[in-house]
């Protein structure tokens, strides 16, 4: 049996969204806001309204624009109204054809399809011609015909759809995540409004974002209080159906932070732009270093030391966009490449010869970086022969477990005395291995490589992972498949589960790609009625629990791991029948990133706004 147009999408969805995971979920709300902000690109909107509630146990989510509205017209070769055949049929829609949009974001022609036939119910209403229209569908099939309610002012369209729980693991939005993409179509729509309302929980919430100045407001906000070493430098090219901006700067950073976008999609893995980007920004300083520079360095440049310290962005619309993925994560078009790199290196090197006192600080920062790398490879040479980082013998301090096959096996990262002497006790020594950490572990965010290369923390993990590192590293050779940071529920543990993330980031993310990473979650209370001992992981937990009592319990409050016995330890935390565990995933890697240099970097104050916006809404996982 040949199953297609919804019911080919229900049979696989991953097919079209990726995943039935939190990310697959997410992107059902995405599919509908694209087309809200197509209708801004096209010149029809300014303004999209988002609202989340909470049906039963599911999220739901309801997104209005006031663009043109969807069209309602019979067609006449269906006998359907337009409306009918764009939710229900796949490569129906005016992107498909670029008949009604020059460029797009959408899943060209089959997102609303895709959202309808994944949502137990949608539900659209469309202002158009003076009059108001709605249509009800679930799981891809139409539930009420096209009905005329009567007349209404402007136009517009309003989706309101509800995941189906037949098909999604997921239950609930990523306010995270969201909040990310909707700062990020703002900063690349100047002038569009968008309005979030998030009602899911009491008090509700109402937010609103716009920008001005586009991406020179993005990239004041992801330099932060960064100190600039140069001015920002915009670029933008028109040719054909395909325009490039890109606007970039240098800051006081040992890190390049980039964001790429097509058709204001972000492309988290990069793709053809990013790679042209790079190649023409190493070609435009290399030329300037050669030929104009007054000062120059015998040591030879390289692409790295061109990018330490750089912000950038690149955004790019275009005409039928090719992606790896119908996810939109990796841009495949070949022809871009050499937009974006004619661009930039045409551009970058004007700039620097027109601004001498601009490019000597833009040098200074190469040369500096070029320097930090050759002294970093000798740190690497120097410790790959005193054997730091590879070889067979394990760290004294490993406690390891008698099982090797990675796949079965399972490593805690503990922090401190008493939590690695508990932990030890615990365990189940078959499986589980235990490496305790001591002494300062290093802020990967503002170490320079030699500096990291020098920490014997760090060695004796990357030595118990038997991964190696920087060049040597080979996450085929990992020893552990479920690695799990373990640290006390408290503002340190945090601390240090930060700092040990920051690392995995920079320097072993395939690890995190891959699934093996994972936060051990500690339960926060121990309540005890009699001889019946219950034990809460959040606050409200543990007032669910309290509520049961009717408050009349003993409460104690775990500061530290150490403060439970072995027993307590792996029934809570250990056991994988009742322990809380959080998979660590990239998903969005600018996200992550973004995160770590809030959370690591040199601005307090915005370290601290986030926290505060932020700290209620951490959630974890069973696993």
């Amino acid at each position: 049996m040949v199953l297609s147009g919804p019911q080919g999408v229900r049979k696989r969805p991953g097919m079209y969204i990726g995943s039935t995971g939190s990310p697959g979920f997410i992107h059902l709300l995405y599919e509908v806001l694209d087309n809200g902000v197509d209708e801004c690109l096209a010149g029809y909107a300014n303004t999209i309204v988002i609202r989340l509630t909470r049906e039963e146990d599911i999220d739901v989510a309801e997104i209005g624009d006031n663009g043109r509205g969807i069209p309602v017209d019979i067609i006449p070769k269906v006998g359907k109204p337009a409306l009918e055949v764009i939710l229900t049929s796949l490569h129906s829609g005016a992107k498909f054809e670029n008949k009604a949009y020059q460029v797009s974001g959408g899943l060209h022609g089959v997102g609303l399809t895709v959202v309808n036939a994944l949502s137990e119910y949608t539900e659209v209403t469309v202002r158009k011609n003076g009059k108001l229209y709605r249509q009800r569908f679930s799981r891809g099939t139409v539930s009420t015909p096209l009905e005329e309610l009567g007349s209404a002012e402007g136009t517009g369209t309003v989706i309101k759809f509800k995941p189906d729980k037949e098909i999604f693991s997921a239950r609930s939005f990523d306010t995270i995540q969201l909040t990310e993409r909707l700062r990020d179509l703002a900063y690349l729509n100047p002038g569009l409004k968008i309005i979030l309302i998030d009602e899911r929980e009491e008090p509700k919430k109402q937010t609103e974002y716009y920008s001005k100045d586009g991406l020179l407001d993005f990239l004041a906000h992801m330099r932060g209080t960064r100190e600039a070493i140069s001015k920002p430098i915009t670029m933008v090219r028109q040719q054909d159906h395909t325009k490039v901006d890109i606007i970039l700067q240098y800051v006081n950073s040992y890190n390049e932070d980039l964001l790429s976008f097509v058709n204001k999609i972000k492309t988290a893995e990069g793709g053809t732009h990013v790679t042209g980007f790079h190649a023409a920004l190493t070609r435009a300083i290399t030329t300037y270093n050669q030929k104009i520079a007054k000062k120059q360095k015998s040591i030879a440049l390289e692409g790295e030391d061109t990018r330490e310290g750089l912000v950038a962005i690149i955004s790019v619309m275009m005409q039928n966009p090719e992606f790896e993925g119908q996810t939109k994560e990796k841009l495949g078009n070949v022809t871009i490449k050499n937009i974006v790199e004619n661009t930039l290196y045409q551009e970058m090197l004007r700039y620097l010869e027109e601004n001498p006192e601009q490019a000597g600080k833009i040098m200074e920062k190469v040369y500096t970086a070029a320097e930090a790398r050759e002294s970093a490879r000798r740190a690497r040479e120097l410790a790959r022969k005193k054997g730091l980082f590879e070889g067979a013998v394990l760290p004294g301090k490993l406690a390891d477990c008698t099982e090797s096959d990675p796949e079965k096996s399972e490593i805690f990262i503990v922090e401190g005395e008493s939590a690695a002497g508990s932990s030890k006790q615990a365990r189940d020594r078959f499986y589980q291995a235990i490496l305790p950490l001591r002494g300062k572990i290093l802020n990967i965010e503002k170490a320079t490589e030699e500096k990291i290369f020098g920490n014997a923390t760090l060695h004796t993990m990357v030595t118990a992972f038997g991964t190696g590192i920087k060049e040597g590293f080979n996450a085929d050779s990992v020893r552990y498949k479920k690695i799990i940071l373990l640290t006390d529920a408290d503002v340190d543990g945090s601390h240090i589960r930060t700092l040990l993330l920051t690392f995995f980031y920079r320097f072993m993310r395939p690890l995190i790609e891959r699934g093996y990473v994972y936060i051990g979650q500690p339960p926060l209370y121990k309540v005890t009625k009699g001889r019946e001992v219950k034990y809460a992981y959040t606050d409200k937990e543990l007032d669910e629990i309290m509520k049961g009592y009717d408050g009349k319990a003993t409460v104690q409050r775990y500061k530290g791991l150490g403060e439970m016995n072995p027993e307590q330890l792996w029934e809570t935390t250990m056991d994988p029948k009742n322990r809380v565990l959080k998979r660590i995933t990239i998903g969005d890697a600018e996200l992550a990133n973004t995160m770590f240099t809030i959370l690591m970097g040199l601005d307090v104050e915005q370290r601290r706004h986030f926290i505060e916006e932020h700290a209620s809404e951490v959630k974890f996982l069973d696993v």
